[in-house]
């Protein structure tokens, strides 16, 4: 017989019952061989003296263990483990090392590329160059909690608890027609709408039904990295054009469509992301006319459409289509606050029913509840009033950011002050390079994003998008001082020659 006493600990003060514990610990040494096939278990009244606990505590755990299977009772001969249980096989590993299970798998996947993340917990202390990130600190949480709350406790509340349609929340689908329409000048109604699940689902299920393998999809040399992620992963081949102050250059477009067969090209059309340019109302018409002549779609982004400082952003490529050649996906995501996960797709109904029924595979429906808080949100014009506040913050932060951008490291960058977003395209001189101010930043609290993300075969830009609107004025100030030491540290010549 095995040492009982020692091999099983029962903790008492545990909420898992007693009998629990003990088929947990019988299951543990079963699958460890400590006891093997055939293996003959004590009397009920034995091992309750074992251990010192009721014996009904050890008639439960062997009901549960032959319950499971782990193991038989012989009538007149007692109780056995299983015979017919198989040995587990199991890899070997040092004493020292983790469990299999919790370092690698068993088996064979497809490692997908990823972006780099945000410092984890071990690095919150330090600032984070982040690339264009609202500040979470304005999100009108009071407002929308309360609106949650207020649809949370009416009786019609149950009618958002089940299952729904893929197409989200019709109250909501129709307020941001609404809304849409009044704000980017669109003619549409709910039925060419689905909810996503930020802007992020929308650009995959439009991907998936676009995109056969080798199809060819137009974008910028620079380009929104997740798009071109999402495009190269269901096998799409990125075609790029040049983009300079004026946008995509539709010239550069044109003579693609002559040499290859488009499927598609994807556009932020109001400021490009990375480099924050406005794409003029001339290769708007042009680039829709190409869009009819070649028959492609656009996949038009409605990236950062809200913060416009300097005057009214121009109406959206969605708004001028006739021809039903535009896929305009967006969010509320970096409006209000990341976690608030709603976006939406918008396109021509035949190809709107088609993501419904992808969507279907990829996530059942959203969540009801909060969509149908949003529409409240909406259509109560707390979204607007939300975005006049932050519009006039964002736009001060923008100032005092570059202004000391271009004081404390005129000499080593160059940059434009962005008309709108929250960020800035910085370029650094060709004498300096963003790896070594990165490693001095760090030494000083200062987290430099990914600088490459936005080269590419071709072309490297020795440029970084660096966001502002996340920080107050303290801690844009905080920013640049480390960026700037962070400078003066990798190169001591900086600014000497003077």
């Amino acid at each position: 017989m095995i040492p009982y006493k020692t091999s099983i600990q029962l903790d008492r003060d545990s909420k898992q019952a007693l009998y629990l514990q003990l088929s947990n610990q019988f299951v543990t040494l079963i699958k460890n061989r400590v006891l093997t096939p055939g293996a003959k278990l004590p009397g009920s009244r034995t091992l309750a003296a074992i251990l010192e606990v009721h014996r009904k505590t050890v008639i439960a755990s062997y009901e549960e263990l032959l319950l499971q299977g782990w193991i038989e009772s012989i009538p007149k001969k007692g109780t056995f483990v299983h015979q017919s249980i198989p040995l587990l096989q199991q890899k070997e590993f040092s004493n020292d090392a983790q469990p299999p299970h919790l370092q690698d798998t068993g088996f064979s996947f497809l490692k997908e590329p990823l972006l780099e993340r945000p410092p984890n917990e071990e690095l919150t202390n330090f600032h984070y160059l982040n690339d264009g990130v609202s500040d979470t600190r304005l999100s009108p949480m009071k407002v929308i909690a309360k609106e949650y709350r207020g649809l949370a406790n009416r009786k019609r509340s149950i009618d958002y608890l089940g299952y729904g349609t893929t197409y989200g929340n019709p109250e909501l689908r129709a307020a941001l027609a609404v809304y849409l329409n009044e704000t980017r000048g669109l003619h549409i109604t709910k039925e060419q709408i689905l909810i996503t699940r930020g802007s992020q689902m929308a650009l995959y299920l439009a991907s998936r039904l676009l995109f056969e393998s080798n199809s060819y999809v137009i974008v910028g040399e620079t380009n929104y990295v997740a798009a071109d992620l999402t495009f190269g992963y269901v096998g799409a081949q990125l075609l790029r054009v040049p983009v300079d102050e004026n946008g995509l250059n539709t010239d550069a477009v044109e003579s693609l469509c002559k040499k290859y067969q488009i499927k598609a090209l994807y556009c932020t059309s109001h400021h490009h992301h990375p480099t924050t340019a406005t794409l003029s109302a001339k290769r708007r018409m042009h680039l829709l006319n190409l869009a009819r002549n070649y028959n492609f779609a656009i996949i038009e982004d409605d990236y950062d459409y809200d913060f416009h400082y300097d005057h009214a952003p121009i109406l959206p490529l969605a708004s001028h289509d006739q021809n039903g050649n535009v896929i305009y996906v967006g969010s509320v995501c970096k409006t209000v606050a990341p976690v608030y996960r709603v976006g939406y797709l918008i396109a021509p109904k035949t190809f709107v029913d088609q993501c419904a029924k992808l969507r279907r595979i990829v996530d059942r429906q959203g969540d009801s509840l909060l969509e149908a808080t949003f529409a409240n949100f909406i259509k109560n014009g707390d979204l607007d009033r939300h975005i006049r506040k932050v519009l006039k913050i964002y736009a001060d932060r923008r100032t005092i950011f570059c202004d000391l951008l271009k004081k404390n490291l005129g000499e080593a960058i160059s940059f434009e002050v962005p008309k709108g977003g929250m960020a800035v395209w910085v370029r650094l001189q060709p004498q300096y390079n963003w790896k070594t101010i990165a490693i001095s930043a760090k030494k000083n609290g200062l987290i430099i994003g990914d600088w490459a993300r936005y080269d590419t075969a071709k072309i490297e830009h020795n440029s970084l998008r660096m966001g502002f609107a996340a920080y107050n004025e303290s801690e844009i100030h905080t920013v640049i001082e480390k960026l700037t030491l962070a400078f003066n540290e990798s190169y001591p010549s900086l600014g000497k020659s003077e």
